[in-house]
């Protein structure tokens, strides 16, 4: 069974995205994640993030986002923040990956 919390509270948590993006929505897609990440740099409890495109192999996911933040609730307060902005600014995140035709795979980790 897998765990929901650190084993050590200084180990910090997770979040990872993978995304399918289409290959003629890629540098619009890319764009738009580098905006959101810009946001997380200036939110209290960043540690770090990654944003990467595949170069080769099988997967099937091209781009995947790696966030890390000192603890869950840092992430938490995160989400809101992000989410109100959106709100603020009209963006839909969901209409936004329909019309780039992007499928993902979102989850929360933390260190096995």
């Amino acid at each position: 069974m897998a765990r929901n919390t650190p084993k050590n509270p200084s180990d910090g948590v997770f979040r990872i995205d993978k995304f399918v993006v289409p290959a003629a929505s890629l540098p619009a897609f890319v764009e738009q994640m580098r905006e959101i990440e810009a946001m997380f740099e200036r939110l209290p409890g960043w540690r770090q993030k990654h944003l990467l495109t595949q170069f080769g192999g099988t997967g099937e996911f091209n781009v995947v986002t790696m966030v890390e933040w000192k603890t869950a609730g840092a992430m938490a307060v995160a989400q809101q923040i992000v989410q109100q902005r959106f709100a603020e600014q009209g963006i839909a995140p969901a209409q936004v990956l329909e019309r780039l035709g992007v499928r993902s795979d979102r989850g929360f980790y933390i260190a096995a």
